[in-house]
């Protein structure tokens, strides 16, 4: 009844309830009319309109292939490997292709990863599979200079080569490649510390394959990328003050902004996490500030951790050194 009825008061066609897109209506201040208030023919007047109920906003995102493609929409995702296959399917390609996203800029910029948080206004790029290509390295020291991070769907890539290190040395080894074997062994489906690991084991002064995908390049085609209203310039930071937030385990969640002392806290971790374990994981990072918020003694904080996250095992020198820089970053707040 509501689709083109017309108003014998106003003479002017009353609209159906749009959804909301991200929390925005489609026409930012347009009132509607209550369903029974002022109905024909019942000879009152119309009674004062009641609040019409809040419209579960639609999450859609925009996002484009970050070597050029058009821009698609995605919606409905409760975590990293559906958000892969719902931009698969908007470009028509298989969700093992894309290597990882990021936000906001098409560039392989690695403090744009798309990690546990998208804000609601983030504009997501995905890098997907482009030239493999083998390398040979002698492990001449403990250590070769690599930070390990996963996408939470299967794929380990480089995320820092630190300078100096061994493979700062391979000039065809770039931050951004995805690690598919070690030694002709499958690491695809392998968590981020487990290939950490695999590398640190490697024998010294022995020589080792790495297979590796980098992700597809399309140099003229940057170039050609408009920006529209659509797309948040490169860089910005997202003006909501909700966004969502994705797990690998469960499903993704509306939560407010994480405040400044709780981004501190995860960058510290974050930190701590390169330091004793070679991977860089945002999203741990800040599930375990969470956890410590939770706890009243490092003591806790070391059961609940290894309740929540018992696979990592995390040694205790390491616990307690994450219990220290939470505290020291909660100790700033204001």
């Amino acid at each position: 009844r509501r689709s083109g009825r017309r108003s014998k008061k106003t003479g002017e066609e009353e609209e159906e309830e749009k959804p909301m897109e991200n929390g925005v209506s489609p026409e930012q201040g347009a009132t509607e009319a209550s369903p029974g208030a002022g109905s024909a023919g019942d000879g009152a007047p119309a009674a004062c309109s009641q609040p019409s109920p809040r419209v579960r906003p639609r999450l859609v995102f925009h996002t484009q292939l970050a070597h050029g493609s058009p821009t698609g929409k995605i919606e409905g995702f409760t975590n990293v490997k559906e958000l892969y296959a719902k931009i698969a399917e908007v470009f028509a390609i298989s969700p093992t292709e894309i290597l990882f996203c990021t936000l906001n800029t098409h560039k392989v910029d690695m403090q744009k990863l798309l990690g546990g948080q998208i804000g609601l206004e983030d504009f997501i790029f995905a890098h997907v599979r482009g030239e493999t290509k083998e390398v040979e390295v002698t492990k001449t020291e403990d250590a070769l200079g690599l930070t390990i991070t996963d996408n939470g769907a299967g794929y380990a890539f480089i995320k820092r080569i630190k300078d100096g290190s061994i493979m700062n040395r391979v000039q065809t080894v770039r931050v951004g490649d995805s690690i598919e074997a070690i030694n002709d062994r499958s690491i695809v489906g392998c968590r981020h510390y487990e290939v950490a690991k695999m590398l640190r084991e490697l024998p010294r002064a022995q020589l080792f394959t790495l297979r590796l995908v980098q992700p597809k390049r399309a140099f003229d085609m940057i170039g050609q990328r408009t920006k529209s209203s659509k797309c948040p310039s490169e860089g910005k930071v997202a003006s909501g003050k909700e966004t969502l937030r994705l797990r690998a385990q469960g499903t993704a969640s509306l939560e407010e902004v994480p405040s400044a002392w709780e981004e501190e806290a995860a960058r510290r971790v974050d930190d701590l996490l390169e330091s004793y374990m070679g991977i860089r994981d945002v999203e741990l990072a800040s599930t375990m500030v969470e956890v410590a918020r939770q706890c009243p003694s490092p003591t806790e904080f070391a059961k609940s951790l290894d309740s929540v996250l018992g696979e990592f095992a995390f040694p205790g020198e390491f616990v307690a050194e994450v219990w220290a820089a939470i505290s020291g970053a909660e100790g700033g707040r204001k």
